[in-house]
């Protein structure tokens, strides 16, 4: 069976990315022990990772590179905001300790009301700089692994959106 459309995918992978002096680190691994599972096609993944292993089989190894634009784009400036603390005090006008620590991760709703992540990287002091960017933006990706199994994903995974069972959501 070749991954497609609809397939429930299990591989392992290591990813490293581009850094600053052009150099790249490894940023995730992936093994056989806690695999990676997910249904091709409704991942969410970038379109450059999911080209890449499209028609691949059991036991095949894989290594290539996703650039930006193919992935999770070019870093975008703009995405990068000053929000006064104000907006993120409690009940009792204080804003919980440590959670505007430069790094910090911090869930967000936007206008539209969709859920955002945002990472805090400056404190100005009455207001903070959060980058709205996707972690991976304007980097290049190297992906190298091996696909450990396929399978036909069932309805409802299909309709839920991800892999149910073994390395999938058990619900």
């Amino acid at each position: 069976m070749e991954i497609k459309e609809n397939t429930v995918v299990v591989l392992t992978y290591e990813l490293r990315t581009s850094t600053i002096d052009g150099t790249f680190e490894t940023i995730e691994i992936v093994d056989k022990e806690q695999p990676f599972a997910f249904i091709f096609g409704m991942s969410g993944l970038p379109e450059g990772f999911e080209n890449n292993i499209a028609n691949k089989k059991v036991g095949d190894i894989f290594d290539f590179s996703v650039l930006p634009e193919d992935g999770y784009g070019d870093r975008d400036d703009e995405a990068e905001v000053a929000l006064p603390k104000s907006i993120f005090e409690i009940e009792d006008g204080k804003v919980p300790e440590g959670m505007l620590t430069v790094g910090n991760t911090i869930p967000m709703t936007n206008e539209d009301g969709e859920k955002i992540l945002g990472s805090v990287v400056a404190d100005l002091g009455s207001e903070i700089i959060m980058d709205f960017n996707h972690p991976l933006a304007g980097k290049i990706m190297q992906f190298k692994g091996e696909v450990l199994s396929i399978r036909i994903a069932t309805q409802t995974e299909i309709e839920h959106g991800h892999v149910h069972g073994e390395h999938g959501v058990d619900h």
